[in-house]
């Protein structure tokens, strides 16, 4: 019975991040899409949004923003959105689902009312909520309006007073709650020694706010993270797995399954919720049974408190080393005798970041933090005490799959130059008997990665059905997925390294903007460059080195997965960018990024200059121990400089031809122009622009005329100019290590190159326009690569909603509305010629909603003549084509 149960409490770590969206949020535009957020929900969520209008009794959507029912708009934005207000809730539903339990063991409601506080309670650790409250910052009133909603609702938070007139400051751990009156009761306030943040700001909020939880156990859930009806139905069960004992030791962990609800938003997301599926679930089944070392990943475990908060609490917050606070939790329960159950019949909705720079951003967060883990004493501890067995399974479900990560690396980046040097040196040979490469042998082997799918295969066939589990994994290949998945082998291997040799390396955050955007170049490069296309390239060329001097045959057999390598690594980032390859955006893209290359001032987001010097400011700071990995790699570059010097390409005797202009000449001219440049940028900053502007295009010039009267004089300066590049890149590396200042020049010269073959192909692939076609078949279903069609529609509707209250239709809105129907029919015509049919109805790919929704926008018969609607909103509040309100299974509406 209720009376009977556990009882526990929720606690949601909180900072600044958006509680309820406002009507300024709602309306503001994004400038990439000139669309605003309320519209795009109005047109990704159609039919719950005429029911919300039909609920509220509006005919006007004009009078959405009334004092009458602005509260409840707001609230229909914020539980579609990722915010505190949607984490609320959906946790508040374990309430409704006690109360309904309670209900029906016929409990009058003073003892269910009772029994809400002593069984369940939710504890969100707003951290800095008193001192939004002194600035008067609107999102603690919408905290506020939470606590009045939801009278079960506690929230924790750090207050700072001053004592004296000298300054000292005192702080307090506080919690509040409504009084039921509209206003606000202090309940605890708890005089603290100190500032409580010290280290990592999310653990130390959680430690002060645990005070504070009264049942006997503690589910951590994120900010990122929702509820639902019928799961909080089982929560009851759920506790009861802490009195059973399996084995010698108690249950301190339970661990639940998460539900991934954007996967459905692209195609990048959609690799995300299967590699959480391929985790949460299959990984961690095994980890459980049969291997028994499942650790603490994150939320939303349950603890058992009494057993934590005797035991040093749920969160390690120290600075640095407890990166990734989660799994010391894990740690600390493995270490002091407690033991971890997973069950998979209770999960929580978990949101992710579905763009390319947020999944990186991600997967570098996770591998710093296993950096930082393969360094604490709590690893160390950990693995002295575990039986051998037991170590294995550790290594294998911790921070092994990292270290895995980076010798993969390795072992590619050894191979090509290996292959590469046995080849210019002639070395392909034993005695006189050439090596008889088994490329053939070589693709087998590599065919047989195709069997890490059978688990996944079989799990999504148990879920969904095994014609759907064949046609997922069909697509995830043709959309690029194995592309994917290669780039973030050297995304964990390149973190996991550098925090290791290097120290608390740090990630550009991003924000969470539309995934329907086209991100510039310039940005691309400057996240990707160092960590992929700088590696990709390197990779590149050595197999193209390998390829001109190999004499071994199976050329293909033996190079093509690091050629497949190599190009994820270069191409990954721009092919899951919508208009790629659209000929106006790769223009643009261009101009901006020579902009960004010449650049001086403005911040690493507008210069060259100043994103390089961030860059690398980390390689001077290393212990020597670590700077001679990189000596090593300046040892190969040396290498590959003599081979290609010693060899035979392009090589002519110029005792017969002898040149017009003399070789000394030209190299003379060479330095001269190196040195004149050197000298430009040391007083350019006290030249006026045109002559600073001139002075570089001559030397420009005069270097370009110089190199190509080399080349055409002697072609054995071809070499030498191949030789010279990995010479000067070797010297560049050891200046790099040492912090001299001359080497930004070269690297300048560098990242020209690398930009360059990477526009050249996307100028080409522009021109013919077919593979622009293709990237949007193949990712048509998919809100991030609709690209034309997705940004266009939208701002087809703000410019609809802005005209409709003209008395006249807009010409040119009318024409570009006639272009966009034409660009519809066209893409599904083209799809249609290709096999799949009609795209809402007849494909065989799944359909997705946020695509299905927003083309529903401009659809329609085309006998039929166009008509602008001149009343405000009138195109909203039409029944739309996407499925019905979102239900859920017990047939309750989720979103309350």
């Amino acid at each position: 019975s209720i009376h009977d149960m556990f009882s526990w409490n929720v606690l949601t770590p909180y900072y600044k991040e958006t509680v309820t969206l406002n009507k300024s949020e709602l309306e503001s535009r994004s400038d990439a899409l000139g669309v605003s957020t309320m519209l795009y929900l109005q047109t990704l969520f159609k039919p719950d949004w005429a029911n919300f209008l039909e609920r509220m009794g509006l005919q006007d959507e004009d009078k959405v923003w009334s004092k009458e029912v602005a509260t409840e708009t707001r609230q229909w934005a914020s539980i579609r959105a990722q915010t505190l207000n949607r984490t609320v809730s959906g946790m508040m539903y374990f309430e409704k689902a006690l109360r309904l339990l309670a209900n029906l063991e016929r409990l009058d409601d003073d003892t269910t009312n009772d029994l809400m506080g002593e069984k369940f309670g939710y504890i969100v650790s707003c951290q800095v909520y008193g001192q939004m409250k002194k600035d008067q910052d609107p999102k603690a009133e919408d905290i506020d309006d939470l606590m009045h909603r939801y009278p079960h609702l506690r929230i924790a938070y750090i207050d700072a007073a001053r004592l004296n007139r000298s300054g000292e400051m005192g702080f307090y751990s506080c919690l509040v709650k409504s009084d039921g009156n509209g206003g606000i009761q202090e309940i605890y306030r708890v005089r603290l020694p100190g500032n409580p943040i010290l280290g990592e700001g999310k653990p130390e909020n959680q430690n002060h706010a645990m005070i504070f939880s009264r049942g006997e156990f503690v589910q951590t859930i994120d900010m990122n993270q929702e509820g639902y009806f019928e799961e909080a139905l089982k929560m009851r069960n759920a506790l009861q797995e802490f009195a059973k004992r399996d084995g010698p030791m108690p249950t301190t962990i339970l661990g639940l399954r998460e539900h991934i609800f954007t996967g459905s938003v692209s195609s990048l997301a959609n690799y995300m919720a299967l590699q959480e599926t391929s985790f949460v679930t299959l990984g961690q089944r095994v980890l459980t049974k049969p291997l028994c070392i499942r650790l603490h990943y994150g939320h939303p475990d349950v603890f058992d408190k009494l057993f934590f908060i005797t035991r040093g609490g749920i969160s390690k917050s120290s600075k640095g080393i407890n990166l990734s606070e989660d799994i010391f939790a894990g740690y600390n329960n493995a270490i002091r005798g407690g033991q971890v159950a997973f069950k998979e019949y209770l999960q929580v909705g978990k949101g992710r970041d579905v763009g390319m720079s947020q999944i990186y951003q991600f997967e570098a967060k996770l591998s710093q933090g296993a950096g930082e883990q393969s360094l604490s004493r709590d690893v160390y501890r950990l693995c002295q005490r575990l039986d051998f067995s037991r170590l294995l399974s550790y290594y294998f479900g911790g921070i092994g799959h990292y270290f895995s990560n980076v010798l993969t690396v390795i072992t590619i980046y050894v191979v090509v130059y290996l292959m590469a040097i046995l080849a210019l040196y002639d070395l392909e040979k034993i005695g006189d008997r050439l090596i008889t490469p088994m490329g053939t042998i070589q693709m087998l082997l590599g065919g047989l990665g195709l069997l890490h799918t059978i688990p996944l295969f079989s799990t999504l066939g148990v879920e969904r059905g095994w014609w759907a589990s064949l046609q997922e994994l069909i697509q995830v290949f043709a959309t690029g997925g194995p592309l994917h998945f290669m780039f973030h082998i050297q995304t964990k291997a390149n973190y996991m390294t550098q925090t290791i040799l290097v120290g608390g390396a740090k990630y550009r955050p991003t924000g969470r903007g539309f995934v329907t955007q086209h991100t510039p170049m310039d940005e691309l490069y400057r996240f990707f460059a160092s960590s992929h296309l700088y590696l990709g390239v390197e990779m590149g060329a050595g197999l193209v080195i390998m390829g001109f001097y190999s004499e071994a045959k199976q050329y293909f057999g033996r190079t093509w997965s690091l050629w497949l390598a190599s190009l994820s690594f270069i191409a990954s980032p721009f092919w899951f960018n919508p208009l790629t390859f659209d000929w106006n955006m790769v223009t643009a893209d261009y101009v901006k990024w020579v902009s960004w290359m010449r650049g001086h001032s403005g911040g690493a987001s507008r210069s060259w200059s100043m994103w390089w010097s961030e860059e690398t400011s980390f390689y001077s700071k290393m212990p020597l121990t670590s700077k001679g990995w990189f000596i090593i790699k300046a040892i190969l570059y040396l290498t590959v400089a003599e081979g290609i010097a010693r060899s035979d390409l392009a090589r002519a005797d110029t005792t017969l031809n002898k040149p017009i202009v003399g070789v000394s000449i030209v190299v003379a001219s060479i330095v001269i122009l190196f040195i004149c440049w050197w000298l430009l940028s040391m007083v350019e900053h006290l030249m006026p622009y045109p002559v600073r502007r001139t002075i570089g295009i001559l030397i420009a010039v005069g270097l370009m005329v110089s190199i190509l009267t080399a080349f055409i004089e002697d072609s054995n300066f071809i070499r030498y100019g191949f030789a010279a590049y990995y010479g000067i890149g070797a010297m560049c590396q050891v200046g790099l290590l040492f912090g001299s200042k001359f080497v930004k020049k070269f690297y300048f010269i560098h990242d020209l190159v690398c930009g360059h073959i990477i526009f050249i192909p996307l100028f080409v692939l522009a021109v013919l326009q077919i593979p622009h076609h293709i990237q949007t078949w193949l990712l048509y279903h998919n809100a991030l690569s609709s690209d034309v069609v997705v940004s266009n529609i939208l701002r087809y509707a703000r410019k609809s909603q802005e005209s409709g209250g003209t008395t006249a239709p807009n010409e040119d809105l009318v024409e570009q509305i006639s272009e966009l129907r034409k660009i519809v029919q066209k893409q599904e015509q083209m799809i249609e010629n290709l096999g799949s049919g009609n795209v809402s109805a007849t494909s065989g790919m799944k359909q997705n909603p946020s695509t299905d929704a927003i083309a529903s926008l401009i659809k329609a018969p085309s006998q039929d003549k166009m008509n602008i609607e001149t009343q405000p909103g009138a195109y909203n509040v039409m029944g739309g084509s996407m499925g019905g309100r979102t239900m859920s299974a017990s047939n309750l509406d989720v979103w309350g």
